[in-house]
Formats: structure tokens, C-alpha cells, sequence
């Protein structure tokens, strides 16, 4: 059983895996939406998140983990809240909303990415008859519900992204202007998995980067681990890399979607190395437990 699952799926995993980021692979990618579809009902053992993470837009592997949740849950409206959304080309949502007709709420605060996203998904063949809303501001705990429902976002949605590299801990726990089936979540992976923090909150917050990244920003997997259960929520897993966590609304049930233990998802050396090396550099800044 397990032969034949890899002998199907490899050869559609491979292409989307090889391919270059902005290349377009509906069809790849719907192949592969039906197979794991399939394979779901035909009750066979489930993937890894690190098994079927692929890249057409997202940064790392994330717009694979997105099509095999959804093959696994479904949609409902095909709409997708993201903020900090940068230029909207290499964003959690952008594979969904130019390869799937995905609607889409972009929020970013540079008016120069803006403008690029909103030239991009204007010209782009996939979604220039209906792009996108990209809307500038700056986004806070006092203003974000009003961004959303102001933009013709409010109650479920299939899909709620935040990646703002400071103050996205501070952000999910304030929004309740829509109720999102799936939410991803950029995790500080610097502290592993037992230390439940997160940078104090500023409307003016912005994270300290690196050459590595943005190490002095946003909350551990902990803290986003607590926060998502008293939302309703439960972690079922994470990139290979540890830095985008996928949280599943508890009222949907999916047995290949179980809630995962925290510890098991720093594996990589990416992740070793944050932990041991890039720690040291930002454990004693100002953090604030939660």
C-alpha cells in the first residue's frame, strides 16, 4: 500500500518540488489535491508536513502544506485573509488565490510593495479579472479588526495568515472579526518548544533582523500553541524548518490532522542551529511571558 502511494504521488511532488517559485502548476497541483483526497478516504497512513511542503509563491514549503490540508478539510468560501503580505507574490496566500481562484484580503504597510502587488495580480492572467483586495496600513491590535471587516471580511473564512515579523502574537489574540478554519503563523523557532514568549507589545514595533532572519520578533511556538487552544485551535504541524506553524479549528475533525506534540517539530539543523547559535544573540532582550 505505502509502495503504490509513493509510486502515485512521487513523480507530482517532484515537479512542484524542482520547480521554479513563480512557476505556474495548477494542474500539478490539483493532480495532487485529488490523489491525497483519495488516499484520505482509502484510509492509508498520512504524510509529514515535511513530506509535502512545496514552494510556487510561499517562502519555503508552506504552499504545500496548504493544498494538503485543504485536500484533507476541504473549503468552504475559498477566502483568505493575509497580513503583512509584502509585495503579494511570495506570500502563504498568493498559490491559492492565482492557481486555485482564491478571494483574498492582502494587508501590508509599505505603499511600494502595495503597488507591486496590486501592478502583479492586475496584469497576472489568473487574476486580473478579479484581484485581490491590497490594502495599506499599518497594522495593530487597535485597528486589525476594522481592516478585515472593513474590507468585506467578517465571520469563517477559510484561511487567516500573519507574518508581520514583530507583534503577530498580539495580532491573533485580538482578531475576532472573522473566525478562520486554518491559521498559519510565523513562530520565533529560537526557543524551541517549551518557553511560551513573545516580544511585549507596541503599535510601533518593529523586529530586529539579522543575517539570519528576524531573530528579536514575534512569539515562540509555545505561547502560539497556548493562545491557539484558548481560540479553539490545536497545532497539527510545521514547516520543515520550524518557522511557519498551521493551527486547525477544533470543530473540525480530520484524523489525518490530529493535534501534534510541539517537541516534535524541531528536528532540522536549521532549527538546532537557532536554537543553540542564534539563541544567545536575542534571550536577553525584552520578552514577556504568556
Amino acid at each position: 500500500m505505502h509502495r503504490c502511494r509513493g509510486w502515485l504521488l512521487a513523480p507530482l511532488l517532484a515537479a512542484l518540488q524542482e520547480s521554479p517559485k513563480t512557476a505556474p502548476r495548477a494542474a500539478e497541483q490539483l493532480a495532487l489535491l485529488a490523489q491525497y483526497r483519495q488516499q484520505f478516504q482509502q484510509g492509508l497512513a498520512p504524510y509529514k508536513f515535511q513530506d509535502v511542503g512545496f514552494s510556487v509563491h510561499s517562502q519555503h514549503e508552506e504552499d504545500g502544506i496548504l493544498l494538503y490540508v485543504f485536500a484533507l478539510i476541504g473549503t468552504t468560501d475559498k477566502r483568505c485573509v493575509e497580513l503583512c503580505a509584502g509585495t503579494g507574490v511570495e506570500c502563504n496566500t498568493a498559490n491559492l488565490i492565482v492557481n486555485h481562484k482564491w478571494v483574498g484580503l492582502l494587508v501590508d504597510g509599505d505603499e511600494h510593495n502595495v503597488a507591486a502587488g496590486r501592478d502583479f495580480y492586475a496584469q497576472h492572467h489568473n487574476t486580473r479579472v478579479w484581484p485581490p483586495k491590497f490594502v495599506r496600513e499599518w497594522v495593530t491590535r487597535g485597528n486589525v479588526n476594522r481592516i478585515i471587516s472593513g474590507n468585506g471580511f467578517a465571520g469563517d473564512i477559510d484561511l487567516l495568515s500573519i507574518d508581520v515579523d514583530g507583534v503577530d502574537y498580539w495580532l491573533w489574540d485580538a482578531i475576532d472579526s472573522i473566525s478562520p478554519r486554518v491559521v498559519v503563523t510565523e513562530i520565533n523557532h529560537l526557543w524551541g518548544p517549551e518557553r511560551s514568549v513573545t516580544v511585549p507589545y507596541r503599535d510601533d514595533f518593529v523586529g530586529g533582523f539579522t543575517e539570519h532572519g528576524s531573530d528579536y520578533a514575534g512569539a515562540s511556538l509555545a505561547a502560539f500553541v497556548k493562545l491557539a487552544r484558548k481560540k479553539g485551535y490545536r497545532l497539527v504541524g510545521t514547516n520543515a524548518f520550524a518557522t511557519n506553524a498551521f493551527f486547525l479549528r477544533n470543530d473540525i475533525q480530520c484524523s489525518w490532522l490530529p493535534e501534534i506534540d510541539p517537541r516534535t517539530c524541531f528536528g532540522h539543523p536549521r532549527a538546532q542551529f537557532g536554537m543553540q547559535v542564534r539563541h544567545a544573540k536575542i534571550k536577553d532582550r525584552q520578552w514577556q511571558d504568556v
